[in-house]
């Protein structure tokens, strides 16, 4: 398959034949990629990750995590024991993408003060 580059001008279809709209969008969502950062530490349970990710609800944590298993980032182990223990914990796929998402978290961090004093900059122009 023929890697695909970023060209200028691009459309960004609202098919699954864009790969920012299909791939994206979903994990870059607040949710999927916390989930993702927290499994980074390793395989976590349901109770543990809701924990970590403060606010989600169990309904958003479950969609979540589905929709990351669809896509081949996490994996669910079940193993057979009273009372059930169900982990999650990245598939390969899954740190092959933590690994950008890691870059992104650091830029984030070094250029947060300064997007911060942007949105300082901006809303004082506004009122």
């Amino acid at each position: 398959m023929e890697r695909a580059t970023f060209t200028p001008g691009v459309a960004f279809p609202d098919d699954d034949s864009c790969p920012v709209r299909d791939v994206l969008s979903p994990i870059t969502s607040k949710w999927p990629m916390l989930i993702l950062f927290a499994l980074l530490d390793g395989p976590q349970r349901f109770s543990v990750l809701q924990r970590r990710i403060e606010n989600i609800s169990r309904k958003m944590l479950t969609s979540s995590l589905r929709m990351l298993e669809r896509d081949g980032f996490i994996r669910r182990q079940a193993y057979p024991e009273v009372p059930p223990r169900v982990e999650y914990e990245l598939t390969t796929l899954g740190r092959k993408l933590a690994s950008p998402l890691v870059r992104l978290v650091e830029w984030t961090s070094d250029n947060h003060d300064e997007i911060k004093a942007a949105r300082r900059r901006f809303d004082a122009s506004a009122s």
